[in-house]
């Protein structure tokens, strides 16, 4: 299986150019400071899948972030960019879009099942240019199935484009501790508290609290995967106690920081 290695050479052979349904190979970097893949994209559409570690990738308007047990899509076409901060392993899949219909037609989180994770894992250790045929083929057909059938995850924040607002948000993630009234945020981009809430709204579909607390979520996430306690994340994103943090995001992800990072590392 190829391993993509920031201290390995790595035969690279452009997924768009191989004419199979799907290219996947295994991902290991080791805890090297970090790791960033500027805008790109691939007319392939792109899953990258997280065993441990986690991952941020910037598509188009949006953040996302990738525990383990999780996967993200990047539809063909869609320009992005990938940052890791830790040790990560996972896999890498390109399938052409014209496969399969069903494939989603815009970048999300999903949640992966065991079925799915041993697809492609046995997709990974093909080789490019694998025969067509036989099981190669059921083998694609089932990880299509299982692609399509994936349950979408609530780990996507939107960007905000215009320029005021991104200056708020680029500052928030920077200092998510920083807990600035809406009228301070306001005053950073030279807005009114009305002019900021009608164009958050308009180019995140969110309320500016709600867009914070998102934030607040795909970082909490983020921290968590890569080894953080629930104590050092409810201090970094600035919320007095530990249980008014354990709140929102149960409220936010349905359960528990604990116990949804324990889901994420069992078995």
């Amino acid at each position: 299986m190829p391993i993509l290695n920031a201290l390995q050479d790595f035969e690279w052979v452009d997924p768009d150019v191989v004419p199979r349904p799907i290219v996947a190979f295994g991902v290991e970097m080791s805890d090297v400071g970090g790791f960033e893949l500027e805008d790109h994209s691939h007319a392939k559409g792109q899953m990258l899948l997280v065993q441990r570690g986690a991952l941020s990738c910037e598509v188009e308007g949006g953040l996302w972030v990738v525990p383990p047990r999780s996967a993200i899509w990047i539809p063909g076409g869609a320009l992005h960019a990938i940052k890791v901060t830790g040790a990560l392993e996972g896999y890498n899949a390109f399938v052409d879009p014209a496969v399969d219909a069903r494939l989603p037609k815009t970048c999300c989180a999903v949640s992966v099942t065991p079925l799915l994770r041993e697809l492609l894992t046995r997709a990974a250790h093909l080789p490019y240019f694998y025969e067509e045929g036989s099981a190669n083929t059921r083998l694609v057909a089932v990880l299509l199935d299982e692609l399509a059938a994936a349950r979408v995850e609530n780990l996507h924040l939107p960007m905000p484009i215009d320029p005021r607002l991104r200056s708020i948000a680029d500052a928030m993630i920077a200092s998510p501790a920083n807990r600035g009234t809406l009228e301070i945020w306001a005053r950073h981009a030279g807005l009114s508290e009305r002019t900021l809430l009608r164009l958050i709204k308009r180019e995140t579909g969110m309320s500016f609290g709600r867009w914070r607390q998102q934030l607040g979520v795909v970082l909490a996430v983020k921290w968590l995967a890569g080894g953080a306690s629930i104590q050092q994340v409810t201090s970094d994103l600035g919320y007095e106690s530990v249980p008014s943090f354990v709140t929102m995001f149960r409220k936010a992800l349905g359960t528990s920081p604990g116990r949804y990072m324990a889901e994420r590392h069992s078995g």
